[in-house]
């Protein structure tokens, strides 16, 4: 059986593809779990300092759940389908969203249901021009169940995405541009480029400071404006007493004395 996630590394950033190409990298159980055991071996390598996650093949990113696996799920009853479906998925995408290293979504293709929420959970994303996004569950009679119902309105508002989220229409990369859920979209030969600069541009700066920023950031969307202060004191906190602090502030003095 091949690999479900592929993975390599290329100088500080590894690249993960989901590799079922022939069912245009759908979700399935093993192939969720095996990212998840990724992303914690990612974790504890400190060499690697993101992550570049895209698909397979020419048509898709992911286009969503496996249906066919988790319709048998749904058969055993709620909750067997809350377990083994909705939980797994939830427990992905919030661990992309806080994940302590930046990931970087590199959208090659059809990006519908889970994949489309992924995007919306990962930090950054690039969609090539051929790129397409949808929240079709509604055709199938269910709800989003990867965190859909919640991080699209909170990128896109809740009119523009619950236009989306109530119809199933696709969208355009272009219109994904406009509602906030990737960050550029670029020609399709371009797309990993594109991917691994915005990595490297991130990774120019301390790694822990990075993890900070992310923690922040994440924590404090979810809390009142007065708790994700209190939150953005905590972190900077944490980072005002290293090493990569005070190398950071005197090498900026030394270079303004320097002019």
């Amino acid at each position: 059986m091949p690999d479900l996630v592929l993975s390599e590394t290329r100088g500080t950033v590894a690249l993960l593809t989901f590799n079922r190409p022939n069912k245009l990298n759908a979700l399935n159980y093993a192939l969720i779990d095996r990212l998840m055991a990724l992303l914690d071996r990612i974790e504890d390598d400190a060499g690697i300092r993101a992550v570049v996650l895209t698909g397979a093949g020419e048509r898709a990113f992911s286009a969503g759940a496996d249906i066919a696996e988790f319709s048998e799920s749904v058969r055993g009853g709620p909750d067997a389908a809350v377990k083994a479906f909705v939980r797994r998925g939830q427990t992905m995408t919030a661990r992309l969203e806080a994940f302590p290293k930046p990931v970087i979504a590199a959208v090659n293709g059809i990006a519908f249901g889970g994949g489309c929420e992924i995007t919306e959970a990962v930090h950054l994303a690039v969609a090539s021009e051929r790129a397409s996004f949808a929240k079709p569950e509604i055709a199938i009679g269910i709800t989003p169940t990867f965190g859909g119902t919640q991080r699209l309105p909170r990128l896109a508002g809740r009119k523009r995405a619950l236009e989306y989220l109530l119809t199933g229409d696709s969208f355009s990369p272009q219109r994904a541009l406009e509602m906030g859920l990737v960050n550029r979209v670029v020609p399709h030969d371009q797309l990993l480029d594109a991917a691994f600069a915005l990595a490297g541009r991130i990774n120019r700066h301390s790694q822990l400071a990075v993890a900070r920023v992310i923690t922040a950031a994440t924590r404090g969307l979810n809390v009142s404006i007065s708790e994700g202060l209190a939150i953005e004191g905590e972190q900077f906190a944490r980072m005002a007493a290293t090493q990569d602090t005070r190398e950071a502030l005197d090498a900026w003095l030394a270079a303004r004395a320097s002019r």
